[in-house]
């Protein structure tokens, strides 16, 4: 279960400032084991989705974007024969790496932590010959960093409209980037200001190439705020807490107790979670539903008459798209990927998500007999669903997929086969062996560049 936060009656007038300490004096040997095991996870499964996002036509558009403009020579573009600049190294690789809506989540930060934070690190370290050490350090002190950003903002920056993966994944990125660049607190502290005053991103923009898009602008946001804070670049040292600030503009919900709590002890990258099937992190529990009634002796889907799923109220507003028509909006539509698993597609191959699978007739005509109500009384990740058939069978399953996997060997191997699945067809064997091989022993290498090399697009 998530790790609860602890009751406390501090209530501390800065947040920005020991934040950014943290991170600039964050060091690999006080970071505990499991938690760098965590994190070279995270980094083996970005980079799998990332080369399969690589494909898509937004990732295409973006590459067209970026040459048109003059493309730079200092960091590779994952998956393509292309390279360019850190900060459009960033946008690319940061928006390919979320294309697919088949990256990690985590529930404190209420988006993707991966998403925005390893692109700029990669970039970052690729151009700068940072060791795979440095580059873990800073990876995890960003990811740890927009979780505490993700706790000060409550619940309602999140209800409101904001996507937390590009705002708080802003803070993220430039908490990463600054400890790569080896920035002191202060300038650490006016590089997450500058990163703030950039932050945006609109949950009304789900099901559009929009939504990747600011997983790759969070990524940039922060290479350029720890760039300028780097040269002098000024801005307020405490945008989390001032007066109009990130916290009073954005949010009716702060929580500085939390952002603070057992601030260098306390970490949450083990509440981390992983997607294996490719769709919202919110439909997951619904697709797991789905599929244990599938498996069950009394289940025919040739006698389903109708199909009720019962969800939590807040991803009614991202995963409702009733009648999806592209594959991005089947990604956002409780309806039809629960229809996608009783019909037994594989949900987690990338190919169920596509416009012509969206109009097949007999999952449209499935997707019709699905309604969904939401319950303000349920958890964010929790979904029951009952089927009812013309024999008088009653199916119900429910499911909670809140709850991450305490076996994280395990959770090794079933992301390296998932790694293996999405990178093999793009870069070959060799070069998938080679990318999982070096993350493994990540905190061993010198530099980036044979992982760079081993994720550029073969042929």
């Amino acid at each position: 279960m998530e790790r609860a936060l602890k009751p406390t009656s501090r209530t501390p007038s800065e947040i920005t400032r020991p934040l950014a300490e943290f991170a600039s004096t964050l060091t690999l040997d006080r970071v505990p084991d499991d938690v760098a095991y965590i994190a070279k996870q995270c980094i083996l499964d970005w980079l799998g989705v990332t080369l399969a996002g690589a494909k898509e036509p937004l990732t295409e558009m973006l590459l067209d974007y970026v040459q048109a403009e003059g493309a730079g020579d200092q960091a590779t573009l994952f998956g393509l024969n292309a390279r360019g600049s850190v900060s459009q190294a960033a946008l690319v690789n940061g928006a390919a790496g979320h294309a697919l809506d088949y990256d990690d989540v985590l529930r404190i930060m209420r988006g993707h932590p991966t998403a925005p934070v390893a692109p700029s690190v990669l970039a970052l370290g690729e151009r700068d010959r940072k060791s795979g050490a440095d580059a873990l350090t800073a990876f995890i002190a960003g990811i740890e960093t927009q979780a505490r950003v993700g706790a000060y903002m409550g619940e309602s920056h999140y209800m409101t409209g904001w996507h937390q993966t590009a705002t708080v994944g802003s803070f993220g990125a430039a908490a990463a980037s600054a400890r790569l660049l080896g920035l002191d607190t202060d300038t650490t502290a006016t590089a997450l200001g500058i990163a703030g005053t950039q932050a945006a991103g609109l949950k009304a923009m789900f099901g559009t190439m929009c939504k990747p898009l600011h997983a790759g602008k969070a990524a940039a946001n922060g290479v350029m705020a720890a760039e300028l804070a780097k040269r002098g670049f000024t801005s307020r040292m405490d945008v989390l807490e001032c007066a109009q600030g990130f916290g009073a503009t954005q949010s009716s919900t702060i929580a500085p107790e939390a952002a603070l709590e057992d601030l260098g002890s306390l970490f949450w990258m083990p509440n981390l979670l992983f997607k294996y099937h490719a769709a919202c992190y919110g439909t997951h529990a619904g697709i797991e539903c789905a599929r244990a009634i599938r498996k069950h002796p009394a289940f025919d889907a040739a006698k389903i008459e109708k199909v009720d799923i019962n969800t939590a109220e807040r991803t009614m507003g991202m995963c409702n798209i009733l009648n999806p028509q592209t594959g991005l909006e089947v990604k956002f539509s409780h309806r039809f990927t629960a229809a996608l698993a009783l019909a037994g597609e594989e949900t987690g191959s990338l190919h169920v998500y596509s416009e012509d699978m969206a109009s097949r007739p007999d999952l449209v005509d499935l997707r019709d007999k699905i309604s969904v109500q939401g319950h303000v009384n349920y958890g964010p990740n929790i979904t029951d669903i009952t089927v009812h058939q013309s024999d008088g069978a009653v199916i119900r399953e429910s499911r909670d997929m809140a709850i991450p996997n305490k076996d994280v060997d395990v959770q090794w191997d079933k992301l390296e086969t998932k790694f293996r699945a999405l990178a093999n067809p793009l870069i070959g064997k060799e070069k998938t062996d080679k990318v999982v091989a070096i993350v493994r022993d990540l905190e061993k290498q010198k530099d980036l560049a044979p992982l760079a090399a081993a994720c550029a697009k073969s042929g």
